[in-house]
């Protein structure tokens, strides 16, 4: 009896070992902007999203929630790029800064 209930034992801890493990969720997403101009403002979905004057050469790199966002930098109040993107779970995307464009 008592060898029955230690096999059994052993079979059920046993299946628990090769349940699948539960995935971990996917990073949040990230939008890394580079070539933004000295002195100019970034702002993603009309939230500014700090200066980029300290920041200029060098990538910021801004986590966001899933779905669709527009990427603006502001000069001196006018809007000097901006870019509608989207991005899904754990995705980062490059968002490249070309003075004077608009991309939709």
């Amino acid at each position: 009896m008592k060898i029955f209930l230690f096999l059994a034992l052993a079979c059920l801890s046993a299946c628990s070992w090769f349940q699948p493990r539960p995935k971990a969720p996917p990073a949040p997403p990230e939008l890394i902007v580079t070539g933004v101009p000295a002195g100019s403002m970034v702002f993603i979905d009309n939230v500014q999203n700090g200066a980029a004057a300290e920041l200029n050469d060098k990538p910021q790199v801004l986590t966001v929630s899933v779905g669709e966002h527009i990427v603006e930098v502001r000069t001196g109040g006018a809007v000097v790029y901006r870019e509608q993107t989207y991005v899904g779970g754990g995705e980062r995307r490059v968002i490249k800064v070309l003075s004077g464009s608009i991309r939709e």
